[in-house]
């Protein structure tokens, strides 16, 4: 998962709602939605609702970046000039096998995403600090989401059919599991539709 929509709740949608000002229940719903499309208009990005790493990148949210498979934009562009593979902005195969090559090459998982711990090493992203990718990965003292919050927002209609075309394969089902101390924030990501 590398992008949040309406219809998803978890530890990465209250971070956003925290940044947007809005209640940060951690459930992506209608409020978050206007927020961030008004933010989005504010800031010249492209105001569709839905955040991704370019919006992350923006909102100075780097712990909430994933750069994979599916994904356009300008941190598409950024990761393939640091890997050495032409920079169309569009994120395929070829950025993929780069990045999982330069993965290997530094005794980085190679998942092929550039997260945060593959961006922090990666040349050319100094915004990457430790503090950011140790933010990016669950702790102890990471809340559960609020289960009227939950209740609440799975009352609100779900997004039109044209957005999830839209999106594309940015979107990852997600997995019911149990959230572990030191795995991704975005394993806490649930849809609640």
């Amino acid at each position: 998962m590398a992008l949040l929509r309406r219809g998803l709740s978890g530890e990465p949608v209250r971070i956003l709602q925290g940044k947007l000002g809005v209640n940060a229940d951690g459930v992506f719903g209608q409020g978050t939605e206007n927020a961030l499309v008004e933010y989005q208009n504010s800031n010249g990005l492209s105001a569709d609702g839905i955040a991704g790493p370019d919006t992350f990148t923006h909102m100075g949210l780097h712990e909430l970046v994933i750069v994979t498979k599916g994904i356009r934009g300008e941190m598409v562009t950024r990761v393939q000039a640091a890997v050495g593979v032409t920079a169309d902005g569009e994120f395929g195969h070829g950025t993929e096998t780069a990045v999982k090559k330069f993965q290997t090459d530094n005794n980085l998982e190679a998942t092929g995403m550039a997260d945060p711990t593959t961006l922090a090493v990666l040349p050319g992203f100094p915004e990457f600090t430790p503090e950011k990718v140790a933010a990016s990965v669950v702790q102890e003292s990471t809340p559960a989401i609020d289960a009227e919050a939950l209740s609440a927002a799975k009352a609100e209609p779900p997004p039109e059919p044209s957005f999830l075309a839209k999106v594309g394969h940015g979107i990852v089902a997600a997995v019911e599991a149990p959230i572990e101390v030191g795995k991704s924030i975005w394993n806490t990501v649930k849809s609640i539709f």
